[in-house]
């Protein structure tokens, strides 16, 4: 009897350890909260998603952290945007350093071409028209399927809808763009992250004589430059220009305010909005950002 007991007690908490490994979700750690929630979506609940950038956060000058390197070290996939847009390719090195396997999402696209400092980068921020958003979903797909090929039928299928809405969303903002004219598509704001945007939907895309995009925008800024600045505003002859979430909004309010042009309002660019927002997703970002444009422009 008690021998039948220890094996009923053996098979009760081998069924327990099993369950246990069967429940315990996999670990993806993204870079932006932009691919964080192209994750989300391709893998439900079935993994756990953690962004390092917190919505508000700018990729470019974000500087990592001890916590980064323990989170990065338990996880079971990376996922960064790449073309450096994670300054000093933070998110690469955190991945390769715990020796842990990356999806690079603008893997497959044909990059823009930015000038920054007399020399020709990699434009990365692909992610501003939903076409190229799929490209990231799909390299997603490929890379959460190599760690659990169990279930990629599953991610497959969740990224079929998703891909679908993307779609959507594109025709959307092509029927929202459409009530401006050809000569009020000029989009002005206060660095250069919507290039793929303008070129998708027919801006004119314009960054201000004198302006700066480095250790942020505005950084070093002289008197003379905010001259310049505002005078190169003057003479876009645009209705508004537009400030964004992820950077300080104060020296872009006061050099409009001395062109005597409007602030169209705020546009999500770098990062997501917080949770609770109406930019918490990246439909939800875009969507918000073009009825802020057309808004503004009409």
């Amino acid at each position: 009897m008690r021998r039948m007991w220890l094996v009923a007690l053996l098979m009760l908490l081998s069924a327990g350890l099993l369950q246990g490994q069967e429940g315990k979700r996999l670990l993806a750690v993204c870079s932006t909260t932009q691919v964080a929630d192209f994750t989300r979506q391709v893998v439900g609940d079935r993994w756990e998603v953690r962004s390092i950038l917190a919505p508000g956060q700018d990729p470019h000058v974000y500087e990592i952290k001890p916590g980064d390197s323990q989170l990065v070290s338990q996880a079971d996939l990376c996922v960064e945007n790449g073309w450096h847009l994670e300054g000093k390719e933070w998110m690469s090195k955190l991945a390769h350093g715990a020796n842990k396997p990356l999806v690079t999402g603008v893997e497959g696209l044909e990059p823009l071409k930015i000038e920054g400092e007399g020399i020709t980068l990699q434009d990365p921020h692909a992610w501003f028209t939903p076409l190229n958003a799929a490209t990231y979903v799909r390299n997603i797909v490929r890379g959460v399927s190599t760690i659990d090929p169990e279930h990629k039928a599953e991610y497959e299928a969740r990224a079929e809808l998703y891909l679908n809405q993307l779609r959507t969303l594109h025709l959307w903002i092509q029927r929202q763009v459409s009530q401006l004219p050809p000569s009020q598509r000029v989009l002005v704001t206060s660095h250069d992250a919507f290039g793929y945007f303008c070129a998708g939907y027919g801006f004119v895309s314009k960054s201000p004589t004198g302006w700066s995009t480095g250790d942020e925008v505005g950084g070093g800024a002289t008197p003379e430059r905010q001259r310049q600045v505002a005078e190169s505003l003057r003479q876009f002859g645009v209705k508004a220009i537009f400030v964004e979430t992820s950077v300080n909004p104060k020296l872009i309010r006061q050099i409009a305010n001395d062109a005597g042009v409007q602030i169209g309002g705020e546009l999500y660019s770098d990062s997501m909005g917080p949770p609770g927002s109406a930019g918490e997703t990246y439909i939800g970002m875009m969507r918000e950002n073009v009825l802020t444009i057309v808004h503004a422009l009409k």
